[in-house]
């Protein structure tokens, strides 16, 4: 940015001071100054201002003030950019530019272009190249500034893209997309390409431009169709595939136009042919002289001329686009049929027929067919059966014939003939179309695509200068501006806005205006009840397109009809302000007028003839079948061939064939519009084509991302006078200033229409979108691809997290970000999901990125060019290396190459090499077999897909005809739709005839009741005069009379009340009437303020937006600068810093200075003392030449002298020879050991490498097994804790089992005692109980229930008895199997025992094992050393053979400094032979040979101290070798220990596992045996219980029969009990074998013997022994009573006791009853 000079600082100050402002007038605006209103006294509302170019003061409304910026705004080329942002401000801008030749203006997100009068230079392919690759902010606006926009943000991010073009007809919306689809076949087309090149682009608008231009009186060059060219791009960015679609195309121009203009352009192209034999058999070499389609050659001959080159240019440009020439033929025989049908004309009443059949019969020539076909299918529509006609064309016309039933539309003859023209036209523009695709589709894959909306721009006859109205093509066109217009209010304000909510942004637009379209809705508004139409008015409104429709179905319809139900839903209302509603009557009939561009331009259009057009003519649908069924082959192939396919779609949309899966994409959005709800039926109506084939085109471009162009007309020639008067003051300000103009402008700036320019910037709302743009937050990026794209820009974050780090919350790494970046508050946001940007944030971070990036690239590159040559660096070396060992190679084949061996060796090489390369020959014919294998098979799978396509090829054939015949049925069903819809519609309006009929019958019939009611009183009345005489007569004559003066006098008084009632009324009227006037003005009134102050309000509010938006700027830059003055601080302080260093630097290098001169004076000194002893040196040569002088001229020398002297010579030559052989042989030493010092170093250098790795892996193996071996002590020691643990666990349930054993045992003995000791007592008991039961039995051995009872106690005492031997025997067993519990205890403890040896021992074995990893661990260590000691020492030895290479290679130049001396000596000796050399030379020389000897004896020592070197350097190495082997061993061992330690842990574990399995064995029995022994007590316990109840029976029954102790009679008894012992003696004789019988129970037994023996005696012996058996008894059991109370309360009887209850109690019953008895 260039510095400001003084002069325009000073101007800017001056500026600054003075409050200038834009006075908005009629003709535009004027530069003032506004006056200080403080010192004025000026009403409310009213400001004063001066005048810049005139100097007058004037007092005019706050309104038609605005702020003006300063002159630095001028040229500024982004619009938002201005400081006070209004519509005299902008205009201001755009005349300045359009005065200096700048089209092109940045309005915010859009661009602003003035239709440039000429072909400015500013399009050229260098500008082209100026705008390559560049962003958005970095060009100067421009259209190939949009087209690289668009282009770069569809590579960025792969989706679709779309420009838009809007403005008026004329502004130029053709050439800037011509323009852009120059620039991107420039830039994106590959060199070369035949798919979409620059001719081809060329060529396809030269085409477009002759088929679809026609002029007009606004254009000269007026298109007159829409298009939208789609560019397919493929993954490098190159156009892979082009196609165009078109629509909306006027095909009714080539017949029927508006007055003063012409035909599509191709038809005086053609006229104005130069090829005559073209033009024979075209038969227009004699042209007609008059045309009913208006199509006459041109006139002026320079026109003829122009055209004829046109034609020639179009017919290369076909040829470019790969149209052959049969098919231009086809062509202009089509186009030469449409002009003879003109000529021959149509007749105007009568037989509908040709006016001229010779050029009728022309046309049928050319067309292929006989004059009665054509006539045929112009005047003849009749059709079979009463169905509809369809035709197999691939053009699928919208246009349907009437119903069979004669109530189909009746056509004039010209109609007809301008029907045929039409659909031949149309058929010929869908070819065309069709042809271009073919030549632009290409079957490369592409990825996404660019389009080119290219419409029709509004048109306004009365912008021309005519005063005719606009027409029905006119209207469709002006529509589709109108909905592109809202596509961009929609993606500009509504979008925006929608997207703020969401986010949760708030942003106050108040002062934006609310959007009305309701142009577009009175134009294409459906009903909700669309498919069912009926007449009666309803009150949901319909748009013009509807009415329409409806009214062509309705026979009778009128234009007056169709005016007055749009007027009822869209005119103005009573109430309504001038402009409020879309619609305003116009002063012509069957006219009106429609406000489009937000009610910015207001076109009046003529409805006449409309109905006719929106009805189907049968002709334009006969002309598709005429064509198919063309004699000419050339004709019928090429229209013939595409009767199939889809090309067009319903008639409206050509050109939806392609070739890539974009284009088939967006024919398929197209077909989805015209298919889906409504459109499915209705698509076949002319009128609801045309709003379908907008929403196609809108529907295809909503998908993409849009970028506009707005482009406006600088002047308009047509709108001088009072036309463009009349029309602008609809439009312009509401100031009436009428100043003189020119006075004030500049000369260059006068071309600018600012009326026309202000309308058109209105009617585009761009103020309110840059106010959007400004105000808002227009660039936005979702969290994470934000974080993702800058965080180059924090570099230290990405050092904190990563640079792919996965973040949690997005927002807060994004808030990070933002605070890194250190941006300004007010120039971002952050939302829910994205992060908002003010406008140019964005780009600046993109640029900070883009530098980042190039510096970081800069350090990759320094990076990988700094390592590129350091290996090229040690590539070089290498080869030098190498070539050293070449050479060396060289110089030793060249010893060897005469070596018979050598040659030999040379012979055999080659016969190797031959059987080596049979070998390979074998391998590459085995590597051909498998690739042919390989190619087989991947043909094989080749022919499998050609299959499967072929099939699913077929299946999509079969698919299209399916398709296509539900697309028939469909058709046919809309058809039979329209059918019924016409027919109710009928049906409706003659029910509402009747029914008015009916209503006039229904008033007749009262009329004539009322009648009928007087004609029958007036015969009453006559009959009543007839009877006079009666008196009954009389008086019902006198009750008529005053029922007749009643009715009078009635009436009169309902008279009189209904007057007076009607005179209050009218004064109420009155009254209301002058109220509600004061009201409605009051109202205008406060209508009037109301939008003075909300103009007010809004102006502002826009200003306050723009300062506010200024602050802003300034802070930004405020903040700008602070971070660059941070910056410059911090280099500053950088710089204070290295201007320290620099200056220490200084100080160390005076110092250093200092020193050097130091240096340099003592070796001046030096070099002084060296002169002084070279001089002396030159003294004493000197002094020898002079005695060598003398000793030359010594002439006299003897014979003998010489003689010696001569052989001293010889011998010293010998010895010379001798010292160079020995030379020689040291020379040849020498390089051998240089070869092998070569050969040892890399050696070293190999086996250096391959022991560091051997080392490392060693190394990294030591450290594994290290680490395993640390691991498996620890699972070791882990498992020992765990096997101690088991073995504590263990040894704590083996002690509490021993302990309950030992208690059980106790438990066991203690009670056996107990229960030895009560059973001995029970059988004590037992004994005198039968002692007792024996006497009582004997007395009472006579009675029956006694014998009973003895036998029941029999078997209870046989039973206690078995139940006691049980007892004992599951004793005895208990016993056992306690035995084999100890048993396995013991085992158990072994075991135990066993274990814990075990784990002692494995113990003691990781402790080994400890001990050696450490003792391993300090061998390492110390081989570690050692190794590091090696290498050192190898490193020294190396720097030791490096010095003796040194030494040696100065040994060599003594070498050869001594040969070269021994030259100079030689020469010297053989000068001395011929000069007679004295004995003192001789012996200098001798010296010096001497000198020379040592020297080379001390080479000798040197050689043998290299060759000692090198074998201790050999030796160490096999030292380290046998370390590393015996280290290598020593692991090898180890981890063989290692797998015997885990095979013992394996075993172990085993074992652990094995005792586990015993111990819980062991548990299972144990709890078993207690179990045994709890069943055991309590069979104990049972048996006790029924001991002791035995007892207390034996009690009861002793205290029964005491007092028949004594008797004798026991006999029965007695013998029952010696039964009962010989069955126990039985009994135990039986079970001697199994187990032996107790001793107690044989001691009963004894005693029961003993007791029968002794009760064997006499009576007498019993009876004087009563008393003693009396007593015994008694004392007996009073003995026994305590422990029976004992027993009695033992709890473990009365556990057991319920068992036996049952009998017992029934023992006791039986004892009671014997009791009884007794007593």
């Amino acid at each position: 940015m260039r510095a400001k000079t003084e002069e325009q600082i000073a101007a800017e100050e001056a500026w600054n001071e003075t409050e200038k402002v834009w006075l908005v007038h009629r003709d535009g605006f004027s530069l003032a100054s506004q006056l200080k209103s403080e010192e004025l006294n000026l009403p409310e509302g009213k400001v004063r201002v001066k005048l810049d170019h005139d100097g007058a003061i004037l007092d005019v409304d706050e309104d038609d003030v605005e702020k003006a910026n300063a002159p630095s705004c001028d040229r500024l080329e982004d619009l938002a950019s201005l400081v006070y942002l209004n519509e005299s401000s902008v205009l201001h801008t755009l005349r300045q530019r359009y005065g200096a030749s700048l089209l092109h203006t940045y309005a915010g997100p859009s661009l602003l272009v003035l239709g440039p009068r000429g072909a400015p230079a500013v399009y050229s392919e260098k500008v082209m190249h100026m705008f390559k690759g560049c962003r958005r902010e970095d060009m100067a606006p421009h259209i190939y500034a949009v087209a690289q926009t668009a282009y770069r943000a569809m590579l960025m991010s792969r989706q679709d893209q779309s420009i838009i073009l809007l403005g008026s007809s004329g502004s130029g919306k053709t050439t800037s997309c011509q323009h852009l689809v120059q620039y991107l076949a420039t830039i994106a087309g590959i060199s070369g390409n035949k798919v979409f090149s620059v001719e081809k682009w060329q060529a396809l608008y030269t085409l477009l431009e002759a088929f679809g231009n026609s002029p007009t009186i606004i254009n000269g060059n007026a298109t007159r169709f829409s298009q939208i060219l789609s560019l397919d791009f493929d993954q490098a960015g190159q156009v892979a595939s082009a196609s165009i679609q078109t629509m909306l195309l006027e095909k009714l121009r080539v017949a029927r136009r508006p007055a003063s203009e012409a035909t599509f352009n191709v038809f005086y192209y053609l006229l104005a042919c130069g090829d005559g034999t073209l033009r024979t058999e075209l038969h227009l070499n004699h042209l007609a002289e008059n045309n009913v389609f208006g199509i006459v050659p041109l006139a002026k001959p320079e026109e003829k001329q122009k055209a004829a080159q046109q034609f020639s240019k179009l017919q290369a440009a076909m040829k470019v686009l790969g149209i052959s020439p049969d098919e231009q033929k086809a062509c202009w025989l089509i186009l030469a049929a449409i002009y003879h049908l003109g000529a021959a004309g149509a007749t105007k009443a009568g037989r509908k027929q040709f006016a001229r059949h010779e050029w009728a019969q022309k046309a049928a020539y050319l067309l292929g067919c006989s004059l009665e076909e054509l006539s045929s299918a112009i005047f003849k529509h009749q059709h079979k059966g009463g169905t509809l006609q369809r035709s197999t064309s691939f053009r699928q016309g919208p246009e349907e014939s009437g119903l069979g039933d004669g109530t189909g539309p009746k056509l004039s003859a010209l109609e007809c003939l301008e029907g045929m023209a039409a659909g031949l036209y149309s058929e010929l523009f869908t070819l065309l179309v069709s042809l271009v695709n073919r030549a632009l589709k290409s079957s490369q894959h592409s990825l996404c695509s660019m389009m080119i909306v290219d419409t029709p721009g509004f048109q306004n006859p009365e912008q021309g200068g005519s005063a005719r109205g606009a027409s029905f093509e006119e209207l469709c066109h002006n529509y589709t501006q109108d909905r592109l217009q809202r596509l961009f209010h929609e993606r500009t304000f509504v979008q925006e806005l929608e997207r703020y909510k969401e986010e949760n942004i708030e942003l106050a637009f108040d002062d934006l205006e609310p959007p009305t379209d309701d142009s577009v809705a009175a134009v294409d508004q459906a009903s909700h009840q669309s498919l069912v139409r009926s007449l009666a008015r309803t009150d949901e409104a319909r748009g013009l397109l509807w009415l329409l429709e409806e009214e062509a179905l309705v026979p009778g319809a009128s234009e007056d009809a169709l005016l007055e139900r749009l007027f009822s839903y869209y005119g103005p209302q009573e109430g309504d302000k001038k402009g409020q509603s879309p619609l305003l009557h116009s002063s012509k009939p069957h006219h009106f007028l429609l406000g489009h561009s937000h009610g910015t331009n207001w076109v009046e259009y003529n409805v006449t003839g409309w109905l006719n057009y929106t009805k189907q003519n049968p002709a334009t649908q006969n002309a598709p079948r005429l064509l198919q069924d063309s004699q000419k082959k050339i004709i019928s192939n090429l229209f013939l061939g595409r009767a199939g396919s889809a090309t067009v779609l319903s008639g409206s949309i050509a050109g939806l064939e392609g070739g890539s899966q974009l284009a088939l994409r967006r024919a398929t959005s197209m077909r989805k519009t015209f298919t889906t709800g409504m459109a499915a039926v209705k698509k076949k109506s002319l009128c609801i084509q045309m709003k379908l084939q907008v929403d196609a085109l809108i529907d295809t471009i909503k998908k993409s991302k849009l970028h506009f162009v707005h482009c406006f007309l600088p002047v308009a020639e047509g709108w001088a006078g009072e036309p463009r008067s009349a029309s602008s003051r609809r439009v312009s300000s509401s100031s009436e200033l009428d100043l003189p103009s020119g006075d004030h402008c500049e000369a260059g700036l006068l071309q600018l229409d600012v009326p026309l320019l202000r309308t058109q910037l209105r009617g585009s709302r761009l103020l309110d979108a840059m106010r959007m743009y400004r105000q808002g937050y227009p660039d936005h990026m979702v969290f994470s691809e934000f974080r993702r794209r800058f965080d180059v820009l924090a570099p230290h974050l990405t050092k904190k997290h990563g640079r792919n780090y996965i973040v949690v919350d997005e927002r807060r790494a994004v808030e990070e970000l933002l605070e890194c970046l250190d941006l300004e508050k007010s120039s971002c946001c952050m939302g829910l999901s994205r992060v908002f940007f003010r406008a140019g944030t964005l780009a600046r971070l993109e640029e900070q990125r883009d530098e980042q990036t190039s510096r970081n690239l800069t350090l990759f590159q320094a990076a990988c060019r700094g390592y590129l040559a350091r290996q090229h660096f040690k590539k070089r070396k290498i080869q030098d290396l190498a070539i050293r060992c070449v050479q060396k190679n060289i110089k030793k084949n060249k010893g060897v190459k005469d070596w018979p061996w050598w040659k030999l060796f040379t012979t055999v090489r080659p016969l190797i090499e031959v059987q080596l390369s049979e070998e390979q020959i074998r391998n590459k014919d085995e590597e051909i077999q498998q690739l042919r294998s390989k190619l087989e098979k991947v043909e094989k799978e080749r022919n499998e897909l050609r299959l499967n396509s072929d099939r699913l090829e077929s299946r999509i054939s079969e698919l299209t005809s399916e398709l296509t015949d539900e697309r028939n049925t469909g058709e046919s069903a809309s058809q039979l739709l329209d059918a019924e819809t016409a027919e109710r519609l009928r049906a409706e309006k003659e029910m509402k005839e009747l029914q008015t009929q009916y209503d006039a019958l229904k008033k007749q019939m009262e009329v004539m009741e009322m009648e009928v009611m007087e004609a029958r009183l007036i015969r009453a009345a006559e009959i009543n005069g007839e009877v006079d005489d009666d008196d009954a007569g009389g008086e019902w004559r006198l009750k008529y009379e005053r029922a007749v003066r009643e009715v009078d006098f009635t009436k009169k008084r309902l008279q009189q009340e209904f007057e007076d009632k009607l005179e209050v009324e009218q004064q109420n009227k009155r009254q209301l009437e002058r109220r509600l006037g004061d009201l409605q003005a009051d109202s205008e009134e406060s209508q009037r303020a109301l939008q003075q102050l909300k103009k007010k309000c809004q102006r502002l509010t826009a200003e306050l937006q723009d300062t506010k938006l200024h602050l802003e700027g300034q802070q930004v830059r405020n903040h700008e600068l602070e971070k660059k003055q941070r910056r410059f601080d911090s280099e500053l302080s950088q710089a204070n810093e290295e201007a320290q260093r620099e200056k220490l630097q200084r100080e160390k290098l005076q110092r250093e200075k200092d020193m050097l001169l130091a240096e340099a004076f003592s070796l001046k000194q030096q070099l002084e003392e060296k002169d002084m002893d070279i001089a002396g040196f030159t003294q004493k040569v000197v002094s020898l030449e002079a005695e060598l002088q003398d000793i030359s001229s010594q002439e006299s020398k003897d014979e003998a002298s010489l003689a010696k002297v001569k052989k001293q010579l010889r011998d010293l030559e010998a010895k010379v020879k001798d010292q160079e052989e020995e030379l020689d042989e040291q020379a040849g030493t020498i390089q051998m050991l240089e070869q092998a010092k070569l050969r040892l170093e890399m050696e070293m250098e190999r086996m250096r490498q391959t022991h560091s790795k051997e080392m490392e892996s060693r190394d990294e193996e030591v450290e594994e097994a290290r680490q395993s071996c640390q691991k498996k002590l620890k699972q070791m020691e882990v498992q020992l804790e765990e096997e101690y643990e088991d073995k504590q666990k263990v040894l704590r349930e083996k002690r509490e089992l021993e302990g309950k054993l030992a208690t059980l045992s106790d438990q066991v003995n203690r009670r056996d005692f107990e229960s030895e000791k009560r059973l001995r007592k029970d059988l004590k008991r037992t004994k005198a109980l039968l002692a007792d039961a024996q006497l009582m039995l004997d007395h009472l051995k006579n009675s029956a229930p006694s014998k009973r009872e003895i036998a029941q106690l029999k078997n209870q005492l046989e039973e206690s008895e078995f139940t006691c031997a049980a007892a004992v025997k599951a004793r005895k067993a208990m016993e056992v199997e306690i035995e084999d519990l100890h048993l396995q205890i013991d085992d158990i403890a072994k075991a135990k025992t066993a274990l814990e040896e075990q784990l002692s021992r494995l113990q003691r074995e990781k402790n080994e094992i400890q001990n050696r990893l450490e003792e391993d661990q300090e061998d390492m260590n110390e081989l570690m050393k050692k190794h590091k000691a090696a290498v050192a020492q190898a490193s020294r030895d190396l720097a030791q053979i490096n010095d003796l290479q040194a030494q040696l290679e100065e040994a060599n130049k003594e070498k050869q400094e001594l040969q070269e001396k021994l030259q100079a000596l030689q020469s010297q000796v053989e000068f001395l032979e011929q000069s007679m050399v004295d004995k003192s030379l001789v012996s200098r020389q001798e010296a010096k040979i001497r000198e020379l000897e040592t020297r080379l004896e001390f080479e000798r020592t040197q050689v043998k101290r290299l060759e000692s070197l090198a074998s201790r350097l050999k030796e160490n190495m096999e030292k380290l070798t046998e370390e590393r082997d015996q280290r290598i061993a020593a692991e090898n061992r180890e981890k063989e220990q290692n797998k015997r330690l885990q095979r013992q842990l394996r075993d172990t574990k085993e074992e652990m596992g094995e005792l586990a399995r015993k111990e819980a064995e062991a548990s299972r029995k144990k709890h078993e045996l207690e179990m045994d022994l709890e069943s055991l007590e309590a069979a104990n316990q049972s048996l006790q219980a029924d001991l002791k109840l035995a007892f207390k029976r034996i009690g009861d029954l002793q205290a029964a029969i005491e007092d028949e102790m004594e008797s004798d009679e026991n006999e029965d008894l007695i013998n029952s009990l010696q039964d009962m012992v010989t069955k126990y003696q039985k009994r135990k004789n039986k079970l001697e074998g199994d187990s032996d019988v107790d001793s107690e129970l044989e001691d009963r037994v004894d005693g029961v013997k003993s007791w029968l023996s002794k009760n064997k005696g006499p009576s007498k012996a019993a009876s004087d022994d009563g008393s003693l058996k009396s007593s015994s008894p008694t004392s007996y059991w009073k003995s026994l009573g305590p422990d029976r109370s004992d027993d009695e309360h033992d709890p473990l009887d009365n556990t057991s006791r319920p068992r036996y209850s049952h009998s017992y109690l029934s023992d006791s019953d039986t004892e009671a009853k014997l009791t009884e008895t007794n007593a």
